[in-house]
């Protein structure tokens, strides 16, 4: 949804009608995740992907049928029949596909409303009924509970009830997800198939150490979509022109920042100042958060002596287990560019699971289990 929420809202304020196509689930190996989105408005402008060129053309057909006054319905796809050229993924997976229209000027308002808090930066989460003893399209708005916002219903007070407290806790995880309930919201039912998609805040990037290979990082960090924060005690290195693609840059002693600072468990912390005089007091800071990654720039050498710098601090073994350090995949890289790179497939490997060795050496799935699809 991010990739095309601009669009999307543009449409919304011009009053133009478009049907959305959204990943509802996934089976096996697929192109896109849960969540992914394809819209087509009124003049058959297509915008963003479902599968990544697979099945959009059959996609296509159905969201004009829908924006045409169908009702809203949940179609699937599975293998491709190259001999029979019949619509499919190539890719040995199967995808679901809701497809539900925003053609009325209060179905534009409604998801107008969901975008606006995405564009802000304000955790949200939308429901939608897939099927069952519910109206197929339904939808419930939920925010979190000290946040104003909620609205819509999937027909019964029960379900409404049930799907909020759930949805929050999704939101909460930044995980999306199918959720089963009985009709009138009873747990371990399954009479009502429900997709709460979460939009969480973007995650964290926190690059410390304002040099080359940091200007580096954080502009890839920006293209994975993190919100980048580049931070160092440096007035004359710490500046905005030296980092225009970071969301911030903080001129600050590094373990002062990081602990005054929100991190969460989506929150990678990526150390490049290899200087003890940071490196010490800043990871023994990072390694108290819940931060689900933390890679230290410098040589072997420089581990070690970093590693026993940090024990005598007090850190134990537990807590140095979690360094990624020296940081980065072995991909040979040479300039900050290159480093940036490895750095970033350490953190996609780290995230999904990954084994970090080339595609062509391994058999069975491409794509990882790992955590649930993200917001």
């Amino acid at each position: 949804m991010r990739d095309i929420l601009p669009d999307l809202r543009a449409r919304c304020a011009d009053g133009i009608p478009f049907a959305l196509a959204t990943v509802v689930a996934v089976h096996g190996s697929a192109p896109r995740d849960p969540g992914a989105v394809l819209a087509v408005d009124a003049a058959g402008t297509v915008l963003g992907s479902v599968s990544g060129g697979c099945v959009e053309g059959d996609v296509y057909e159905v969201a004009r049928e829908v924006l045409a006054g169908a009702a809203p319905r949940v179609v699937s796809y599975g293998i491709s029949d190259d001999e029979a050229f019949g619509v499919g993924l190539t890719c040995g997976g199967t995808i679901e596909v809701l497809v539900r229209a925003c053609a009325t000027a209060a179905e534009r308002e409604e998801l107008a409303a969901v975008l606006d808090l995405i564009a802000a930066g304000l955790p949200v989460a939308e429901a939608t009924v897939l099927s069952g003893a519910a109206e197929t399209g339904a939808r419930l708005v939920v925010r979190p509970a000290d946040s104003p916002g909620s609205r819509g219903t999937l027909g019964s007070e029960g379900l409404d009830a049930a799907v909020t407290d759930d949805a929050r806790g999704l939101l909460a995880q930044g995980h999306t997800a199918i959720q089963w309930y009985g009709a009138r919201g009873q747990r371990r039912m399954q009479e009502v198939a429900v997709f709460v998609r979460t939009y969480a805040p973007p995650p964290r990037m926190l690059v410390f150490g304002a040099i080359d290979h940091a200007a580096a990082t954080a502009r890839i960090g920006s293209f994975l979509g993190y919100r980048v924060t580049v931070c160092d005690a440096r007035p004359a290195f710490a500046t905005r022109e030296r980092f225009p693609t970071a969301d911030e840059v903080v001129r600050a002693w590094p373990h002062t920042y990081l602990e005054s600072t929100a991190v969460d468990a989506r929150t990678v912390i990526c150390v490049l100042t290899h200087d003890p005089r940071f490196d010490v007091p800043l990871l023994a800071a990072a390694l108290r958060t819940p931060a689900a990654y933390i890679g230290v720039m410098g040589s072997r050498r420089t581990h070690r002596d970093r590693l026993a710098r940090l024990r005598a601090a007090g850190v134990d073994e537990a807590h140095l287990a979690r360094l990624a350090s020296p940081v980065g995949l072995d991909l040979g890289a040479r300039t900050p560019e290159e480093t940036a790179v490895s750095i970033a497939a350490e953190i996609i490997q780290h995230r999904w699971g990954g084994t970090g060795r080339p595609l062509g050496e391994l058999t069975g799935a491409i794509h990882h289990g790992g955590p649930a699809a993200r917001g």
